[in-house]
């Protein structure tokens, strides 16, 4: 597989925040999320998918768990062109050959059952349709592969009710990302999925908390066994 460009316009286009991304980010990358997108590649082997790559946050991480399995094949989806342009330029100083495809997470341009490992990192805050999505990752993941997350979450009680109070404006400012998202409540409560390892995080400020945790994509038997 080749390193693919393809970086037309299309929505969502945030060129501003695509920009500072990266900056604004970096001490929290630096002292806080590299533990914790290690634990999304820990162990990976086979194909791998990164759902919503951003600006390529995960590919450092990607490529050294390539490096000790030797068995990884990611791909990558990203639908801001701009995100997506920065993604490509870290793949290109990285070595990485990836495809990155401008795709919404709604629609997967990939096969049933295709992927051992679907990772998403700080993504489901930004996406539209998040039940079409998780219909989507289900889909796509083969029966027993891994759906691994780090995401940001609603808080609890008076930091919940600021999170209601500040979604708007943050929305319009942050690319799109949903502020008081109830995320990792939505991923325990679905049958389609296992819960094999969850973990609520209060090493960030509690302002922002954040969960992250395994979900393992049920045999259709073992789906169809809970409805009986």
């Amino acid at each position: 597989m080749t390193l693919n460009e393809r970086i037309e316009t299309t929505e969502p286009s945030h060129p501003i925040f695509a920009r500072l991304y990266d900056p604004v980010m970096k001490p929290a990358e630096r002292t806080v999320l590299a533990e914790h997108r290690r634990y999304l590649v820990d162990d990976i082997a086979g194909a791998v998918l990164d759902l919503g790559a951003g600006t390529g946050a995960m590919f450092p991480h990607v490529r050294e768990a390539a490096a000790d399995s030797g068995t990884v094949t990611l791909f990558a989806i990203e639908p801001d062109p701009h995100m997506r342009r920065k993604a490509l330029e870290r793949a290109r100083d990285l070595g990485l050959e990836i495809e990155i495809e401008s795709a919404g997470a709604e629609a997967l341009p990939f096969a049933d059952d295709s992927f051992d490992v679907v990772i998403a990192s700080l993504v489901f805050c930004t996406i539209p349709d998040f039940d079409a999505t998780l219909s989507e990752v289900a889909r796509v993941l083969k029966p027993g592969g891994e759906f691994r997350f780090l995401e940001h979450v609603r808080g609890e009680g008076a930091v919940g009710i600021a999170h209601d109070v500040l979604a708007p404006a943050w929305h319009t400012v942050a690319g799109g990302c949903h502020l008081n998202r109830e995320t990792d409540e939505i991923f325990r409560d679905d049958d389609r999925f296992e819960l094999v390892d969850y973990t609520r995080l209060e090493d960030i400020p509690r302002i922002v908390p954040i969960v992250r945790g395994t979900l393992k994509r049920r045999r259709m038997g073992s789906i169809l066994s809970r409805f009986v």
